[in-house]
């Protein structure tokens, strides 16, 4: 228990939160045309330069950052709450020894189902949210109208019921494999260079952790274009598809995508994707490593996650 309440796993998790805010917000425009291309099937622009353009001479210039401050506030809290959850549990199961690869992924696993179940509220609000008031090329797409976090979780709960406060959990859940094979290669990549040398570089750091994130993005890629079209739950679905995140739902929007831009339909905006998202976690991992790094120093503690 002492463990899982300790003062190191807060600062991890501090760390952890304070690096994605950062990155998040240096890179957000590239979340935006990723969000666009996955939610706006009609959309002709493939590339993430172009959309981001067309974004801006239709809606203005500030545009790609609309709900910036609702996805932070998931961020931050998400984060916190997966790098907490990821370091009290390995702080409890190695004990001081050499972890391995497949303890990370475990690990990692047990945090996202964790982050999951506590988090999917606030991104099923924020995605709501930062696509509001978007030029649709979709008809299909019904609009909303919050006025901002709490008037939309209000809103949503009235005219939905709360369990749509949970759509897309489903394949959050399936997703959580993304940030447990990301950890899983990012532990695995700097145990290796530590072998070889006495510490990391900040470009070690930045370049084992964009690796970690590309392949975790383009293997669950797929999932996460119906994770965000199940989270926007403004698609005029078929009657007998309305439970949202179930697996009958996710076959269905799998199977409707491939049907009509085929297999390569899975992978729309994964430009984006991979750009915002590897910059993104290259970033946050410098951020929480330097970080973790001086307040063990300042506070003369050891820094666990030296193993």
């Amino acid at each position: 228990m002492a463990s899982v309440l300790s003062y190191e796993s807060l600062v991890h998790a501090v760390a952890g939160a304070v690096g994605s805010v950062t990155a998040m917000t240096v890179f957000f425009p590239l979340d935006t045309a990723r969000l666009r291309l996955q939610v706006d099937e009609k959309r002709k622009s493939k590339t993430t330069h172009m959309v981001l353009l067309e974004i801006i001479k239709e809606e203005g210039l500030l545009a790609p950052y609309r709900g910036w401050f609702p996805v932070i506030s998931s961020l931050c809290c998400s984060n916190f709450v997966y790098f907490y959850t990821f370091n009290s549990l390995k702080a409890v199961w190695v004990k001081g020894q050499r972890s391995t690869t497949g303890k990370d992924l475990v690990v990692g696993f047990v945090a996202g189902v964790v982050n999951v179940l506590l988090t999917t509220p606030l991104w099923v609000v924020n995605t709501r949210l930062k696509l509001q008031g978007a030029k649709f090329r979709n008809e299909d797409i019904v609009p909303t109208n919050y006025k901002g976090i709490i008037d939309a979780f209000h809103q949503i709960i009235r005219d939905e019921g709360i369990v749509a406060l949970w759509n897309g959990t489903f394949p959050s859940l399936l997703l959580v494999f993304n940030p447990a094979i990301q950890f899983m290669f990012y532990e695995g990549l700097k145990r290796q260079l530590l072998k070889k040398r006495m510490k990391l570089s900040s470009l070690d750091v930045f370049i084992i952790g964009a690796v970690a994130k590309a392949i975790a993005t383009t293997v669950t890629y797929p999932m996460q274009t119906v994770q965000s079209i199940l989270r926007f739950g403004r698609h005029r679905l078929n009657p007998e598809n309305r439970t949202l995140g179930s697996l009958r739902n996710v076959l269905y929007l799998l199977h409707q995508r491939v049907r009509r831009f085929g297999i390569m339909g899975l992978y729309k905006g994964l430009e984006a994707k991979l750009l915002q998202t590897v910059l993104t976690a290259a970033l946050m991992f410098l951020v929480y490593e330097k970080l973790t790094a001086a307040t063990f120093t300042v506070m003369g503690l050891k820094n666990p996650g030296k193993h």
